[in-house]
């Protein structure tokens, strides 16, 4: 992928009136075969409240859930277990094995949800979801059996993210008064009767967004904004568990935090690299800087607004008002040039009306996924 070039590209368009496409996620792992074959599966969310699997090879739909009563909000996956759970306008949560028609597993939450996170242990997968109470409640998988509630705020739940080696919960909502918390996730799965779970409260409020370090597992990185004029800072910290005697106490060392420039767009989006980087978008352009505030590189790929940035621990995509997408890599162990500008993508489809679209789009090893909509009419999905 790091070689391609826009004719490499097998370009599929689903077809028929898809409504406008919310959250998707890939149903598949890597190693994902049918058939003998490698194969991408997705899942995506509809504005017709139903939830769809797809074949991204072929760009044909495999699977669609029964119409539900509400409209999908969220959606999050388990490729290992071939499994999606989703939670909707009025706080139903479901597990789909994306085959069966119905649902292995319902829950009715008493308040509306804001954010979902699954967290496979040791111990198996658990459902986590933040509601609009500032509750974060751990759920069995598949069963959606309550293990612990947790009121970490007093408003939304916006955020959930947890490391990338299971031990820790991030929660944050977007509200300017709360300040965010990082939970030891064993407390979480493991309650202890009487006993508070073990949690840190990082002092910068305003999050919008936070990402963990996909290399240095216990390092976080946070978006936030301050001051009346709204200034994006980012704040990165290094977390530890110290158990002394039968206590144990968790601690957070500021490693880094800086300001953008006023004269700078705020971001909507960020990710992080090796621990040591964070790329994020500003107008048309994406800029990569390191944790202490050093800029590294501006790419100048696209001719209008970025709307969607998406980044794991191998690319980075970038999608535009232009109808564009751009294709990055990571170069492997933050070598220099840190980030390589690999291949630029335009749709063209068979609608030649005046390009007004939102755009986003997520990859994996062998395919890439762009979705297409115009506000408030329907969605292209295309593969």
């Amino acid at each position: 992928m790091a070689l391609a070039k826009p004719e490499d590209f097998t370009f599929r368009e689903a077809s028929g009136n898809l409504g406008i496409l919310g959250p998707m996620a890939y149903l598949s792992g890597n190693d994902h075969t049918v058939g003998g074959q490698e194969k991408s599966v997705i899942c995506t969310v509809s504005s017709k409240h139903v939830l769809c699997t797809w074949d991204v090879q072929e760009g044909t739909m495999i699977w669609s859930s029964p119409v539900q009563q509400s409209s999908i909000m969220h959606l999050a996956t388990l490729p290992q277990m071939h499994l999606a759970f989703t939670v909707d306008l009025e706080g139903t949560v479901k597990v789909w094995n994306c085959q069966d028609e119905d649902a292995l597993a319902t829950l009715a939450m008493p308040r509306v949800c804001f954010s979902l996170e699954i967290c496979l242990t040791n111990d198996g997968p658990f459902l986590m979801v933040g509601n609009s109470e500032g509750d974060i409640y751990t759920l069995t998988v598949p069963e959606l059996r309550g293990v612990s509630k947790v009121n970490a705020f007093k408003y939304s739940v916006d955020l959930l993210h947890c490391s990338p080696d299971r031990k820790w919960i991030f929660a944050s909502g977007t509200h300017q008064n709360i300040l965010p918390m990082v939970f030891l996730t064993e407390c979480l799965l493991k309650p202890s009767e009487g006993n508070s779970p073990l949690c840190l409260s990082i002092p910068f409020s305003s999050c919008c967004r936070a990402c963990w370090a996909p290399r240095k597992t216990s390092r976080v990185t946070v978006m936030y904004r301050r001051g009346s004029f709204k200034k994006t800072g980012f704040t990165t910290f290094d977390l530890m568990a110290k158990r002394t005697g039968g206590r144990t106490d968790i601690q957070a060392h500021q490693v880094a935090t800086f300001l953008l420039p006023v004269h700078m767009e705020s971001p909507i989006w960020m990710g992080v690299g090796d621990g040591n980087m964070i790329v994020f978008e500003s107008g048309p352009y994406l800029f990569l800087f390191t944790i202490s505030g050093h800029l590294l590189q501006r790419f100048e790929d696209h001719q209008r607004t970025i709307s969607n940035l998406w980044v794991d621990s191998v690319h980075i995509l970038t999608t535009s008002m232009d109808d564009s997408l751009h294709l990055y890599m990571w170069e492997d162990e933050g070598r220099y040039p840190y980030l390589k500008s690999c291949c630029h993508l335009e749709h063209i489809g068979s609608d030649l009306a005046p390009s007004c679209y939102v755009s986003k789009a997520i990859c994996d090893n062998m395919s890439i996924v762009c979705v297409v909509s115009r506000i408030r009419e329907s969605s292209i999905l295309v593969n």
